[in-house]
């Protein structure tokens, strides 16, 4: 005796329901890797910060973070670049902070509103 059709076509759901749920637990698996990565590189960052960098420079860096947090990301990229290419000689310090973010600062349109 042959099974019922509607029988053969839960069992084909449930199978694809199955797959689809381990395909989904595969994919945060891959997610949490990922972001387990991600934080790894972010410490690493901030160790390098605090070795090549002085207190002043880092609370300047802390400050401009506050404002603008895509400039200050783009900052402690160049300086992490910079540390691991061994262009850094010594510390930064405030003063030479003061510098590097007025280099990597976009330039700023002006505008003048007249009124007539």
């Amino acid at each position: 005796m042959s099974e019922n059709p509607d029988d053969e076509r839960l069992e084909e759901l449930r199978e694809q329901k199955m797959q689809e749920l381990q395909e989904q637990a595969q994919g945060q698996g891959d997610q949490e890797a990922q972001q387990a990565a991600q934080e790894q590189a972010e410490r690493q960052q901030e160790a390098l910060l605090k070795q090549y960098l002085t207190d002043g420079a880092r609370q300047r860096l802390n400050a401009v973070e506050m404002s603008k947090p895509d400039f200050a990301k783009q900052v402690k990229q160049q300086v992490t670049a910079l540390a691991r290419s061994g262009r850094v000689n010594g510390r930064i310090d405030e003063d030479q902070m003061k510098e590097l973010l007025r280099e990597l600062q976009p330039e700023q349109k002006s505008f003048d509103i007249r009124r007539r």
